[in-house]
């Protein structure tokens, strides 16, 4: 029986998704788009009839309303959800998941729609529920959270006995031609990048301001980039599941154009998040920016440049001190040509695609719900190999601090 997969969400991450499951239909079956916004749907739709040949079919889902995500899951019956909507749509999806028995992934954990906060504890605490109904939830299957996880996990399994260090970096290296942009959702990650940092050591979580840290890493085909520390979720899971780590950061690189509009943004008080009255009108000033700010699904076309993510892992193998390096280069260009979608959306829609193809092939399957780490990293590792993110591994004899 042909396989269907429902893919919620519409913008550049789901455009990607959508490309690469048409690419990969002999897995995917029946493949149907949704998202508040049909014409986004259908234009994507349109896109990949024209450059790939597959036909798949769009329609319209409040993925706020559970009752509703209900009614069209019982009416298509797919054999996987993945979610590429927003992070507060996190729990809606699942809910209605658990309901009509159907396996479920997305590539971001839960944020709170009030409060700047993510973590997966929400998200977690659902794994009975999906064991009760065997089923599966795999989170955060994107890049950072998701690949670097994986990455993790190769390095455990072949190249390590104990990793004690950890330091995910990740950066892009574009230019999309605007004085100021977002990657991807503008809310979302504005609210990311002005929140407290966050690293964990000797078994706890240390506090920092937001972009207190700075290192400056040389990236492979890229150069040298300021890289800021952040909290990134990835961590929370990555401290359960890596034998003998003492120590997790998370870099992320940013312009100084970047941190310098962002700042005067926070000044002014347009990151806020709580509602203030403006006219008469109630307004969330964070959400305001967003309308403001160019959509990030169609920076595609101008962004040039590359993007560097990977993991930086130091521990010990047969005794004796170990450094190992693993990361994944992309072309803004390229990724574009092949989809219409620049790089950010790139390497986070594929890992989103080959997660739900292990998946539906039954290479990881378990009932319940996990985190990428949590798997044989073997089968990803291969498939990033073959669904257009090569990654490069190298041995180094002594550490970057």
């Amino acid at each position: 029986m042909s396989k269907k997969t429902l893919i919620i969400g519409a913008g550049g991450v789901g455009n990607v998704v959508a490309f690469k499951c048409a690419m990969n239909s002999e897995t995917f079956g029946e493949i149907t788009l949704a998202s508040r916004t049909l014409k986004k749907c259908d234009s994507i739709a349109k896109n990949i009839k024209d450059k790939v040949g597959v036909k798949i079919d769009t329609t319209t889902i409040d993925a706020d309303s559970t009752p509703k995500l209900i009614e069209l899951f019982k009416s298509l019956k797919p054999n996987i959800v993945i979610n590429v909507a927003l992070p507060y749509q996190d729990l809606t999806i699942m809910d209605a998941c658990i309901v009509c028995g159907i396996d479920y992934l997305d590539t971001a954990n839960y944020e709170h729609p009030d409060t700047a906060k993510f973590e997966y504890k929400e998200q977690w605490a659902k794994d009975e529920a999906f064991k009760k109904e065997n089923i599966m939830a795999l989170l955060g299957s994107g890049f950072d959270p998701g690949v670097t996880n994986v990455f993790c996990a190769y390095a455990q399994k072949h190249y390590f006995d104990e990793i004690h260090t950890i330091d995910i970096l990740d950066c892009n290296a574009g230019d999309h031609g605007y004085p100021f942009a977002t990657n991807f959702n503008p809310e979302i990650n504005l609210r990311e990048v002005s929140a407290k940092g966050r690293y964990w050591e000797n078994g706890s979580w240390i506090e920092t301001e937001p972009m207190e840290i700075m290192q400056v890493w040389d990236y492979p085909e890229i150069g040298e980039k300021d890289s800021y520390l952040l909290y990134h979720e990835e961590m929370e899971s990555l401290i359960k599941h890596i034998k003998g780590l003492k120590r997790i950061r998370f870099f992320m690189t940013f312009g100084e154009s970047y941190l310098t509009h962002m700042k005067c943004l926070e000044n002014v008080g347009m990151l806020g998040i709580k509602d203030v009255e403006h006219k008469g009108q109630k307004i969330v000033p964070m959400e305001f920016l967003a309308t403001l700010l160019p959509d990030p699904a169609s920076l595609g076309s101008r962004t040039k440049g590359k993007t560097n993510i990977g993991i930086y892992a130091k521990g010990i193998k047969d005794g004796k001190e170990k450094t190992v390096y693993i990361y994944q280069v992309s072309d803004h260009e390229k990724c574009y040509e092949e989809v219409l979608s620049q790089g950010v959306s790139y390497t986070t829609g594929v890992p989103a695609m080959i997660g739900a193809k292990l998946m539906l092939e039954g290479k990881w399957q378990k009932k319940g719900v996990y985190n990428m780490e949590e798997f044989d990293p073997d089968p990803f590792m291969e498939e990033l190999m073959v669904q257009g993110l090569p990654w490069k591994i190298e041995e180094k004899s002594n550490s970057q601090e």
